[in-house]
């Protein structure tokens, strides 16, 4: 009976209910866009940009206190004509996005290099966000060069991150899928 009556409240506080009839506007799409790879010496730095598409939904979340976790998957690939690709770098980076209604301001925590940012607004937050420049992503031994590199990278919300109460209606609700496809890119020398 507990439980009915949290989850019920949650859904009430929050305006959220089951997947809606309504169409899920393009607005709410995540991507990935001018990924770039740079060498320098033996070492490979990526820079890329991003656009966090939020539905309706994520934002009244969001507002209502919800923080929201994205991870950004990097992999960089030797391609192989006969087996599968080798993977040279697998990195994965971490986004705490939250909004804090007492200091009317959204926060931006950078998990995988421990640095938090306090912006006015969500356009700001999610600028905040949107790019990713000169990363260090491949450290390759003195004496190997690279001819081909696969660049794959995909921005994923992590729903598991999500209050317990919120999780299946982020599983089931189409307004909750704000992750992205993968996008490949090849880079030669």
């Amino acid at each position: 009976m507990f439980l009915a009556t949290t989850i019920f409240l949650w859904i009430s506080l929050l305006g959220f209910g089951l997947p809606s009839s309504s169409a899920h506007t393009d607005t709410a799409t995540t991507t990935v866009s001018n990924v770039a790879l740079e060498r320098v010496g033996n070492r490979y730095f990526l820079s890329a940009d991003f656009h966090y598409g939020l539905s309706d939904t994520a934002k009244a979340a969001l507002d209502n206190g919800v923080p929201l976790f994205w991870h950004v998957f990097i992999k960089i690939l030797r391609p192989r004509p006969v087996i599968w690709d080798a993977t040279l770098s697998d990195t994965t980076l971490r986004y705490r996005l939250e909004y804090h209604a007492l200091l009317n301001l959204y926060r931006v925590v950078l998990e995988h290099n421990e640095q938090a940012y306090n912006v006015p607004s969500l356009a700001a937050a999610l600028e905040l966000m949107s790019s990713l420049r000169n990363l260090k992503v491949l450290d390759q031994p003195a004496g190997v060069q690279e001819q081909r590199l696969l660049v794959a990278i995909k921005l994923e919300l992590d729903r598991s991150s999500l209050p317990m109460p919120l999780r299946p209606f982020a599983y089931f609700n189409r307004e909750w899928n704000l992750s992205s496809n993968w996008t490949q890119w090849l880079w030669k020398e």
